[in-house]
Protein backbone atom coordinates (compact mmCIF):
# COMPACT_ATOMS: atom_id res chain seq x y z
CA UNK A 1 0.00 0.00 0.00
CA UNK A 2 1.22 3.50 -0.82
CA UNK A 3 1.82 5.81 2.10
CA UNK A 4 -0.25 8.97 1.90
CA UNK A 5 0.33 12.39 3.44
CA UNK A 6 -1.50 13.26 6.66
CA UNK A 7 -5.11 14.17 5.91
CA UNK A 8 -5.16 12.00 2.78
CA UNK A 9 -6.27 8.42 2.46
CA UNK A 10 -6.44 5.82 -0.28
CA UNK A 11 -9.81 5.12 -1.87
CA UNK A 12 -10.80 2.12 -3.98
CA UNK A 13 -12.39 3.95 -6.88
CA UNK A 14 -13.43 7.21 -8.50
CA UNK A 15 -16.44 7.81 -10.76
CA UNK A 16 -15.60 10.03 -13.75
CA UNK A 17 -17.53 13.29 -13.57
CA UNK A 18 -20.89 13.30 -15.42
CA UNK A 19 -20.61 9.56 -16.20
CA UNK A 20 -21.17 6.19 -14.58
CA UNK A 21 -17.61 5.09 -15.44
CA UNK A 22 -15.71 3.84 -12.41
CA UNK A 23 -11.91 4.06 -12.31
CA UNK A 24 -9.77 1.86 -10.07
CA UNK A 25 -6.05 1.37 -9.54
CA UNK A 26 -4.64 -0.51 -12.54
CA UNK A 27 -7.10 1.04 -15.02
CA UNK A 28 -5.80 3.01 -18.00
CA UNK A 29 -7.28 6.45 -18.56
CA UNK A 30 -7.36 9.50 -20.79
CA UNK A 31 -6.36 12.66 -18.94
CA UNK A 32 -7.27 16.11 -20.26
CA UNK A 33 -4.11 18.15 -20.78
CA UNK A 34 -3.96 21.64 -19.24
CA UNK A 35 -5.03 24.45 -21.55
CA UNK A 36 -1.51 25.92 -21.55
CA UNK A 37 -0.46 23.14 -23.93
CA UNK A 38 -2.81 24.39 -26.65
CA UNK A 39 0.09 24.55 -29.11
CA UNK A 40 0.23 20.77 -28.95
CA UNK A 41 -1.96 18.71 -31.26
CA UNK A 42 -2.54 16.31 -28.38
CA UNK A 43 -5.65 16.90 -26.30
CA UNK A 44 -5.20 14.01 -23.91
CA UNK A 45 -2.45 12.14 -22.15
CA UNK A 46 -2.77 8.42 -21.51
CA UNK A 47 -1.79 6.90 -18.18
CA UNK A 48 -2.20 3.93 -15.86
CA UNK A 49 -3.74 4.69 -12.48
CA UNK A 50 -1.42 3.58 -9.66
CA UNK A 51 -3.58 4.70 -6.74
CA UNK A 52 -6.41 7.09 -5.86
CA UNK A 53 -6.35 9.38 -2.82
CA UNK A 54 -8.91 11.65 -1.23
CA UNK A 55 -8.27 14.45 1.25
CA UNK A 56 -10.36 15.79 4.13
CA UNK A 57 -11.97 18.32 1.75
CA UNK A 58 -13.17 15.40 -0.47
CA UNK A 59 -10.79 16.38 -3.29
CA UNK A 60 -9.72 13.29 -5.19
CA UNK A 61 -6.32 12.89 -6.82
CA UNK A 62 -4.81 10.08 -8.86
CA UNK A 63 -1.20 8.99 -9.00
CA UNK A 64 -0.56 7.82 -12.54
CA UNK A 65 2.21 6.30 -14.63
CA UNK A 66 2.28 7.99 -18.01
CA UNK A 67 2.20 6.33 -21.42
CA UNK A 68 4.13 7.95 -24.26
CA UNK A 69 3.05 7.90 -27.89
CA UNK A 70 5.90 7.09 -30.33
CA UNK A 71 6.04 10.69 -31.59
CA UNK A 72 6.57 11.92 -28.01
CA UNK A 73 9.65 9.71 -27.49
CA UNK A 74 13.27 10.50 -28.28
CA UNK A 75 13.76 9.33 -31.85
CA UNK A 76 10.06 9.75 -32.68
CA UNK A 77 7.72 7.48 -34.60
CA UNK A 78 9.29 4.71 -36.67
CA UNK A 79 7.86 2.62 -39.51
CA UNK A 80 7.17 -0.39 -37.30
CA UNK A 81 5.25 1.56 -34.64
CA UNK A 82 1.55 0.84 -34.78
CA UNK A 83 -1.03 3.64 -34.96
CA UNK A 84 -2.32 2.72 -31.47
CA UNK A 85 1.07 1.89 -29.93
CA UNK A 86 2.05 3.30 -26.53
CA UNK A 87 5.15 3.02 -24.33
CA UNK A 88 4.74 2.66 -20.56
CA UNK A 89 7.14 5.24 -19.13
CA UNK A 90 8.95 5.63 -15.84
CA UNK A 91 7.28 9.03 -15.40
CA UNK A 92 4.85 9.22 -12.47
CA UNK A 93 2.56 12.17 -11.84
CA UNK A 94 -0.27 13.23 -9.56
CA UNK A 95 -3.38 14.62 -11.25
CA UNK A 96 -6.72 15.93 -10.08
CA UNK A 97 -9.20 13.12 -10.71
CA UNK A 98 -11.49 15.60 -12.49
CA UNK A 99 -8.92 15.67 -15.34
CA UNK A 100 -9.84 12.05 -16.21
CA UNK A 101 -12.17 12.09 -19.22
CA UNK A 102 -12.44 8.38 -19.98
CA UNK A 103 -11.03 4.88 -19.74
CA UNK A 104 -9.01 3.04 -22.36
CA UNK A 105 -7.73 -0.54 -22.65
CA UNK A 106 -4.01 -1.07 -23.17
CA UNK A 107 -3.43 -4.60 -24.46
CA UNK A 108 -0.26 -6.60 -24.91
CA UNK A 109 0.81 -6.73 -28.58
CA UNK A 110 -0.23 -10.39 -28.72
CA UNK A 111 -3.75 -9.70 -27.43
CA UNK A 112 -4.14 -6.55 -29.56
CA UNK A 113 -3.22 -8.55 -32.68
CA UNK A 114 -6.05 -11.00 -31.90
CA UNK A 115 -8.76 -8.30 -31.71
CA UNK A 116 -11.36 -8.71 -34.44
CA UNK A 117 -12.38 -5.07 -34.16
CA UNK A 118 -10.07 -2.41 -32.74
CA UNK A 119 -12.16 0.22 -30.96
CA UNK A 120 -11.31 3.84 -30.23
CA UNK A 121 -10.49 2.82 -26.65
CA UNK A 122 -8.05 0.03 -27.66
CA UNK A 123 -4.26 0.56 -27.57
CA UNK A 124 -1.26 -1.72 -27.19
CA UNK A 125 2.09 -1.60 -25.42
CA UNK A 126 5.17 -3.76 -26.03
CA UNK A 127 7.91 -1.50 -24.60
CA UNK A 128 8.67 0.28 -21.37
CA UNK A 129 10.36 3.65 -21.87
CA UNK A 130 12.76 5.66 -19.69
CA UNK A 131 11.68 9.22 -20.47
CA UNK A 132 14.90 10.94 -19.36
CA UNK A 133 17.28 8.72 -21.34
CA UNK A 134 15.11 7.49 -24.23
CA UNK A 135 16.00 3.85 -23.45
CA UNK A 136 13.49 1.11 -24.26
CA UNK A 137 12.96 -2.20 -22.52
CA UNK A 138 13.20 -4.73 -24.00
CA UNK A 139 15.93 -3.23 -26.17
CA UNK A 140 15.53 -5.94 -28.81
CA UNK A 141 12.48 -7.53 -30.40
CA UNK A 142 12.00 -10.15 -33.09
CA UNK A 143 12.29 -8.91 -36.67
CA UNK A 144 10.60 -10.29 -39.77
CA UNK A 145 10.66 -10.11 -43.55
CA UNK A 146 13.53 -9.14 -45.85
CA UNK A 147 13.39 -5.64 -44.38
CA UNK A 148 14.15 -7.03 -40.89
CA UNK A 149 11.60 -4.81 -39.14
CA UNK A 150 9.65 -5.58 -35.95
CA UNK A 151 6.01 -6.53 -36.34
CA UNK A 152 3.50 -3.70 -36.90
CA UNK A 153 -0.08 -4.94 -36.37
CA UNK A 154 -1.39 -2.26 -38.74
CA UNK A 155 0.40 -3.77 -41.73
CA UNK A 156 -0.59 -6.96 -43.55
CA UNK A 157 2.01 -9.71 -43.54
CA UNK A 158 1.93 -13.14 -45.18
CA UNK A 159 3.51 -16.27 -43.71
CA UNK A 160 5.62 -18.64 -45.76
CA UNK A 161 4.38 -22.22 -45.46
CA UNK A 162 7.97 -23.48 -45.71
CA UNK A 163 10.19 -21.43 -43.37
CA UNK A 164 7.27 -19.94 -41.36
CA UNK A 165 8.78 -16.41 -41.66
CA UNK A 166 6.49 -13.43 -42.19
CA UNK A 167 6.76 -10.98 -45.11
CA UNK A 168 5.31 -7.59 -46.10
CA UNK A 169 3.65 -7.75 -49.53
CA UNK A 170 5.49 -4.58 -50.66
CA UNK A 171 8.84 -6.20 -49.79
CA UNK A 172 7.87 -9.04 -52.13
CA UNK A 173 6.84 -6.50 -54.80
CA UNK A 174 3.28 -7.73 -54.46
CA UNK A 175 0.00 -5.81 -54.20
CA UNK A 176 -1.85 -6.12 -50.88
CA UNK A 177 -4.93 -7.47 -52.68
CA UNK A 178 -2.80 -10.18 -54.30
CA UNK A 179 -1.28 -11.10 -50.92
CA UNK A 180 -4.75 -11.45 -49.35
CA UNK A 181 -5.63 -14.07 -51.98
CA UNK A 182 -2.45 -16.15 -51.53
CA UNK A 183 -2.88 -19.59 -50.01
CA UNK A 184 -0.51 -21.20 -49.50
CA UNK A 185 2.38 -18.75 -49.82
CA UNK A 186 5.99 -19.83 -50.34
CA UNK A 187 8.80 -17.29 -50.18
CA UNK A 188 11.29 -17.26 -53.06
CA UNK A 189 13.88 -19.32 -51.12
CA UNK A 190 11.40 -22.02 -50.04
CA UNK A 191 9.80 -22.02 -53.48
CA UNK A 192 13.20 -22.71 -55.07
CA UNK A 193 13.91 -25.51 -52.58
CA UNK A 194 10.55 -27.15 -53.27
CA UNK A 195 10.88 -26.70 -57.04
CA UNK A 196 14.42 -28.07 -57.03
CA UNK A 197 13.51 -31.23 -55.10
Amino acid sequence: MVKTKPGKYDVDSYTIKDTNTVVRAGDCVLIRLPSDTSSSRLLHSLARVENIVQDSMNSVGVRVRRYYRPEESIGGRRKFHGIKELFLSDQFDVQCADAIVGKVVVHSLKNYSKLENVGAEDYFCRFEYKATTGVFSPDRVAVYCKCEMPYNPDELMVQCEGCKDWFHPECLEMAVEEARRLEPFMCSECGLEKGGA
